[in-house]
């Protein structure tokens, strides 16, 4: 079989869905805070089977976010909500505990499984563990490096995704921190609206250029990286060992933003593809997502390039 990398893409909306597959996008991360994590919309059961009927039509793929931090709570109406994914006919689970891959096992699902706890899935033996136990797909830490990468290709048969755009998640609480901030400081200066779309953002006294996007939801606090990972110019290489998914976070960024990136990404994935002996980068190809990057927001390689230090 030839070798053809996805491109998967986060959206906020079913209208962002449409445009970004116009855009040439191959998969979508969906879910709903209750049972994902860090989303960029809400989709309900309802919105998650059309969305599916919307991407069907292009055979375009529909992922599910279980990853949330589980609780008591949420494991009592996990099994129903399963099922009903089940019977949507999502194409996989990206899931981090093992209470989902119990579940999945109990009702017999047949529905593929993505591990990813966007922290711990730094080696290859990780990788196997969970391939035993039902997962298919391997989706690797933001820290790794690029010979960490290709060291665990080397040593897996597990598909393995790469995030190569957009923002990373640098800490999450299930406390309200800025909430409880303002606790604190008994200010009648309160900050009513700590959503993902108030803008809210940390600075530190010795790095005054650099913001660090903060907000809470239903899940609690995230701060997210000052900067955005950007692996355009690079991605050939990741298409040389055979990176099976490309994942662009959308999270926190405009629909048209979003499309300039996908339709990138997709220029490069399908020119490589075309003439891998002869490929080269075209500068022109970057020109559109720089030209809706945010001001105070670098585009960078993350630590795809540097030794990264636990």
């Amino acid at each position: 079989m030839s070798y053809k990398p996805e491109l998967l893409v986060t959206a906020a909306s079913l209208e962002e869905i449409s445009l970004l597959i116009e855009a040439g996008a191959d998969a979508f991360v969906i879910g709903e805070s209750r049972f994902g994590m860090r989303l960029p919309g809400e989709f309900s059961m309802d919105q998650i089977r059309a969305a599916k009927e919307i991407a069907g039509h292009k055979q375009v793929k529909i992922y599910v976010a279980v990853n949330n931090i589980m609780n008591n709570e949420v494991l009592e109406s996990l099994d129903q909500y399963l099922k009903g994914l089940s019977d949507i006919g999502v194409d996989g689970l990206v899931f981090g505990d093992p209470s989902v891959v119990m579940a999945v096992r109990r009702l017999e699902l047949q529905i593929p499984l993505h591990w990813n706890t966007e922290m711990t899935s730094t080696n290859y033996a990780t990788a196997n563990y969970w391939g035993k136990r039902g997962a298919s797909r391997y989706v690797m830490a933001r820290e790794l490096n690029m010979e960490q990468i290709i060291d665990t290709r080397e040593h897996t048969e597990l598909q393995l995704q790469v995030q190569v755009h957009g923002m990373t998640n640098m800490y999450h609480s299930k406390r309200s921190l800025v909430q409880s901030y303002m606790d604190h400081q008994q200010t009648d200066n309160r900050i009513e609206d700590t959503s993902a779309s108030r803008g809210l953002f940390l600075t530190e006294a010795e790095r005054p250029g650099e913001t660090y996007p903060i907000y809470e939801d239903s899940n609690g606090t995230h701060i997210m990286s000052s900067d955005d990972i950007c692996m355009l110019e690079t991605l050939n290489e990741l298409m040389e060992v055979k990176i099976d998914s490309f994942k662009i976070e959308g999270l926190m960024k405009s629909p048209e933003y979003n499309a300039a990136v996908v339709n990138a990404y997709r220029k490069v994935i399908d020119t490589y593809l075309a003439d891998p002996v002869n490929y080269q980068f075209e500068d022109e190809w970057l020109e559109p997502i720089k030209a809706l990057q945010g001001e105070n927001r670098e585009l960078s390689f993350g630590f795809f390039f540097k030794e990264q230090v636990y």
